[in-house]
């Protein structure tokens, strides 16, 4: 579509205003749900397979929905258990990250890992689902990858300053994991794990 002599991608449009707006509503708690869990799910899952399959008109497995090369997906999973691992049983001690994620554990250990994966599973879903795969059709995937982080890393303002600044850097890390195996999954199993950690090690359930 052209206006004013100026040519926009309406698709790609399209996703940047709703990688936009989506986020805005989550941060301004519009609750459907009496839990944030699966308010999350419904606004970065719901709303975009159905936009995938009511308005594009395409399978979802053209953004990511999908097992995709699972042999490499598991491999950078297990990785990143290990590695992350490491890393989160020292940072997660520290009295910011504490004070932040003690209060946000419940007090049930499964309950905590499953509300966890279900906000996860539409975060990475729209993330680097949706707009890694959407991105990446019209400006490749070395940009897709790092555009996708954004909107993520500034989700995450509120949360303590370290982590928050890692973000652009984690989000592209997960992104780069999805394009090279096809698959929101295992960025998906791999912040799952993050988070549940996190809050198991602040809260001094671990350790």
């Amino acid at each position: 579509m052209t206006i004013g002599g100026v040519e926009f991608d309406l698709k790609l449009t399209f996703l940047i205003i709703l990688g936009t707006i989506v986020p805005m509503l989550d941060r301004y708690r519009h609750e459907i749900f009496s839990e944030k869990a699966y308010d999350r799910f419904f606004y970065y899952f719901i709303i975009p397979i159905l936009v995938i399959w009511l308005l594009f008109r395409e399978p979802a497995s053209e953004y990511g929905f999908r097992l995709g090369n699972w042999k490499e997906g598991l491999l950078w999973v297990g990785g990143a258990i290990i590695g992350m691992g490491i890393i989160l049983w020292f940072f997660a001690r520290t009295p910011d990250m504490q004070t932040y994620y003690e209060k946000r554990a419940y007090a049930e250990v499964t309950r905590t890992i499953w509300l966890n994966g279900v906000e996860m599973f539409g975060w990475e879903f729209i993330w680097r689902g949706l707009l890694l795969f959407g991105f990446a059709r019209v400006l490749g995937p070395g940009p897709a990858i790092f555009l996708q982080a954004v909107p993520f890393a500034f989700m995450h303002l509120g949360k303590p300053e370290f982590e928050t600044l890692s973000t652009i850097f984690g989000g592209a890390a997960f992104g780069f994991v999805a394009w090279r195996t096809g698959s929101f999954v295992y960025p998906w199993l791999i912040h799952w794990f993050m988070v549940s950690f996190t809050m198991f090690i602040a809260s001094g359930r671990i350790g």
